[in-house]
């Protein structure tokens, strides 16, 4: 299963309509209704830049970045994402509703917060941004309150999340 796009070459990146067709077409085959297209050039680069192309339904599982100076910022560019950010028990404290009016389109976080999202609208795309090089035995610390992707207990969580008020 592949969970993201190989990193992009060249010295300088811009959107076009075929990139986000691509990705969104990559992102409605994906069994987890997801794909990451990596601009930066290197896995190793400090800082992280991606675009992530998202379909409702997928399931980002509650984590947080543990790392120190490991803040993460999003901003949305089509579609729109219900933010969570939740407390060490698994209670949500707030939630955000992230959309492409100005005024709601950008999220940043600190390290350190428990976070998740449920895509709102289909075709989602979203610029993210944190700290790197990426590592995955640093970069995440899953929630163990939380269950595991691909779980019948997954998609539960995830249903709960739609249906807050």
């Amino acid at each position: 299963m592949k969970l993201a796009f190989d990193n992009i070459k060249g010295s300088v990146f811009t959107l076009d309509i075929n990139i986000i067709k691509e990705g969104i077409e990559a992102s409605r085959k994906s069994e987890r209704k997801r794909i990451i297209l990596p601009i930066h050039r290197q896995q190793d680069a400090r800082v992280q830049r991606m675009l992530n192309f998202l379909q409702p339904g997928t399931y980002i599982r509650p984590h947080k970045h543990p790392l120190k100076d490991a803040s993460e910022s999003i901003i949305v560019l089509q579609g729109a994402l219900r933010f969570f950010i939740f407390d060490n028990n698994g209670n949500v404290k707030n939630d955000y509703y992230v959309t492409t009016a100005l005024t709601e389109s950008v999220l940043d976080i600190d390290p350190d917060v428990w976070h998740s999202f449920v895509v709102l609208e289909k075709d989602t795309v979203i610029f993210e941004s944190k700290k790197g090089p990426y590592n995955p035995l640093e970069d995440k610390q899953f929630a163990r309150w939380s269950p595991e992707e691909y779980t019948p207990e997954a998609k539960h969580f995830i249903n709960e999340l739609y249906n807050l008020d």
